[in-house]
């Protein structure tokens, strides 16, 4: 989030660079690069008329046979444009060239990607690859859009040539073109950007990746089948059955419990779990949106002064959000157990029991991400499948281990959550053992871990100047995705868990006043987070906050919001949410929050593949980024559900069969047979076939507990 942020800074700063005075002699001298044909109608019209022997590969060297196979093919490719067949004029027709728009930020022309690889005459085949071009530094002129406007358009050579090739290509034809000398750095090819119509062979993992999913689809299908043809009831199916029947796991997703009138029954965290996740996948769908081959890349300047902004500037208390879901029900649950248990706290168990629930699905993850990408999509900008695949290779045991925040090169970038919420879940025992023993004082020394953690957090930004424009990215992950940064709302939940433990039941009576003071602080603490930055924003000069500005606004509002979500768990819970609590408790959530951990999981992957697939250049604006972002919601809620019952539901059912048998009520025991089948109830948590997301925990309960709870 903290990359993105200095990127729309970086770009507004381009803009205003580029809208200065002194950059208008630069204007007529595009005016005169802008006389040129299409770059594909002019390596035609120089191909027709070059003899072989102007096309030197070889310099002083011998040739070697890819020199050779190269020449060949071009020569094949002379003789049929002078002949005008329809192969040949398809390689040049493929071709981009300079592209519209250059000044309102568009340097890409993707040409036709599809007519270029699927060019196929004898043993001749197209190659598509992007030729990165600066114009200012072709033309000569020293400018600050040197930097910033560098074009990528493409090219179609034959297969055999390389870059190496087709760069000796492009210095002889630009030199007779416009009859300069061209710097290297200012026309080139890349290996790296060029693509064919051959796919890269299965690799060991990629098959691994395919058997697994496809051993699953057959446990599931024939489970399913069993459920559906030869089982007389849901009572009597195997547990095997249970696990794997994607009719059963169905069943416990979709099914609505009714709210109840029980104040221990935390309805309303369905809807703020709801919303949250859906404003975290639509950040990531604009971050993604920010490197398409957009057609107006610089209206991000004027885009960035709208309120509608701070939306996207501000979206990580999204992530505080979900902080602060996960301390309250660490504390809340584990200390009900406790208390039952007379104290007794089973540690490696409950360790075990999250690793059941969240380990599988992201180890799947990483597979599919990296081994699945590059088959299931291609596109001009698709070379080499996942973007982030080179860096999974280096980093996935990190992400494994939980300790990816630390990486500097992440596998999953957005599974840097989960090894924050990890790790906080580790230490989680000492502090419950700590309130269970001395209570209020325990709870009183976390509110002063919470004043340090905080002053932490302040004092490392003063001392690093941090500031909102700072380009330093190393600082920047130190104050976003190291653990203590994101403590504070955790703990904050962790105590609001414990308040609520302690007044189980409870019914506070506040008065009118009361209670709209409540709404209207909180409200203004949400409203101050989210806009406070928007009148340096406006200005154009965000960079200008002092550090002591910036230090004191991000620390204080990492403890403000999640206070301000605690009273409205608060006043939902007590009767005070009004219109607020009728929304959040709506019965509706309920399906999409027991699928929530699967579409945070699955929502980049889905976004990147739409991202790199396009054809054509994207058009920025709201109205296509929310386009954009209910597709991905679509195609990734049918992602998430498909693996929902070939991974999450049947292996994290296991969880069922490694907790403590113990007898139930008889008034209670149908609510547990149906917490055994997944069934998600009031105080969300999630049973043992349906995961919460980003941190929402219930592996320290039995069955029989969670029954306690909701009755």
């Amino acid at each position: 989030m903290v990359k993105i942020l200095g990127f729309i800074l970086l770009s507004g700063l381009a803009l205003i660079s580029a809208t200065q005075p002194e950059d208008r002699s630069i204007l007529e001298e595009f005016q005169r690069l802008r006389k040129l044909k299409p770059l594909g109608i002019e390596f035609a019209d120089y191909f027709q008329n070059v003899t072989l022997g102007d096309l030197s590969l070889f310099d002083s060297q011998l040739p070697t046979q890819d020199d050779l196979q190269c020449l060949n093919d071009i020569s094949m490719l002379v003789s049929a444009l002078q002949g005008g067949q329809y192969w040949a004029l398809k390689m040049i027709d493929s071709w981009g060239g300079i592209p519209s728009g250059i000044f309102t930020g568009n340097v890409y022309d993707l040409g036709n990607f599809d007519e270029c690889i699927n060019i196929k005459k004898d043993s001749l085949r197209g190659k598509y690859c992007f030729l990165d071009v600066s114009p200012a530094k072709i033309l000569g002129v020293d400018s600050s859009l040197s930097g910033i406007v560098k074009m990528k358009t493409a090219t179609c050579f034959p297969a055999s040539c390389s870059a190496t090739h087709m760069n000796k290509f492009v210095d002889q034809i630009l030199k007779r073109i416009l009859n300069v000398t061209i710097p290297s750095t200012a026309m080139s090819i890349s290996d790296d950007s060029c693509q064919t119509a051959e796919r890269e062979p299965w690799n060991g993992l990629t098959i691994l990746t395919i058997v697994i999913l496809s051993l699953m689809a057959v446990a599931v299908t024939l489970a399913t089948l069993y459920d559906y043809f030869l089982a007389k009831s849901q009572d009597q199916l195997p547990t095997a059955v249970k696990l794997f029947s994607a009719r059963a796991n169905s069943r416990a997703l979709f099914r609505i419990v009714e709210n109840k009138s029980n104040p221990n029954v935390i309805e309303c965290l369905h809807g703020i779990r709801g919303m949250s996740l859906f404003w975290v996948v639509w950040l990531h769908q604009y971050a993604n949106i920010f490197t398409s081959p957009n057609i107006n890349r610089f209206s991000i300047l004027s885009w960035l002064q709208t309120p509608f902004t701070m939306f996207f500037l501000e979206g990580p208390f999204s992530v505080d959000s979900f902080f602060f879901i996960g301390g309250l029900l660490v504390s809340l649950i584990t200390l009900r157990v406790m208390e039952r248990n007379k104290g007794r706290l089973n540690v490696p168990l409950m360790y075990l029991h999250r690793l059941i629930r969240i380990l599988p699905i992201l180890a799947m993850s990483i597979l599919v991400y990296t081994q699945l990408s590059g088959v299931l999509g291609d596109g001009p900008l698709f070379k080499g499948g996942y973007s982030k695949k080179a860096d999974c290779e280096k980093t996935w045991y990190m992400t494994l281990l939980f300790v990816s925040n630390f990486a500097n090169d992440m596998c999953l970038d957005h599974t840097w959550y989960l090894a924050v919420d990890m790790q906080l879940f580790l230490i989680s025992p000492i502090l419950l053992y700590a309130l269970y023993k001395w209570g209020k004082k325990a709870a009183a020394a976390i509110f002063v871990l919470i004043v340090l953690l905080s002053g932490c957090l302040f004092a490392t930004m003063m001392v690093n100047h941090y500031s909102i424009g700072s380009l330093d990215l190393s600082l920047q992950k130190k104050m976003y995705f190291h653990t203590h940064t994101h403590a504070a709302p955790w703990l904050i939940g962790f105590l609001f868990g414990y308040f609520m433990y302690l007044n189980k039941g409870r019914k506070f009576k506040l008065n009118w006043i009361a209670a709209w003071s409540g709404w209207i602080l909180c409200l203004a603490m949400l409203f101050t987070s989210i806009f406070a930055l928007y009148p340096k924003i406006e200005s154009g000069k965000p960079w200008l906050m002092t550090t002591l500005e910036v230090s004191s606004y991000y620390t204080l509002t990492r403890v403000g919001w999640p206070m301000a979500i605690g009273w409205v768990v608060f006043a939902c819970m007590q009767g005070y949410g009004g219109l607020a609590n009728s929304f959040l408790s709506s019965p509706l959530w309920q399906p999409l929050t027991k699928l929530s951990y699967s579409i945070y999981i699955w929502h980049s992957f889905i976004q990147e593949i739409n991202q790199r697939i396009v054809r054509t250049n994207t058009y920025f604006s709201n109205y296509q980024v929310m386009l954009n972002f209910w597709s991905t919601m679509g195609f990734t809620v049918l992602f998430s559900y498909l693996l929902h019952l070939l991974i999450e539901a049947p292996i994290g059912g296991l969880d069922i069969l490694l907790r403590p048998k113990m007898k139930a009520p008889a008034e209670i025991k149908s609510t547990t047979d149906s917490v055994q089948v997944g069934q998600d109830h009031g105080v969300d948590v999630d049973s043992s076939n349906q995961r919460e997301l980003k941190g929402a925990d219930s592996t320290v309960e039995t069955p029989v507990d969670k029954a306690e709870l909701e009755q």
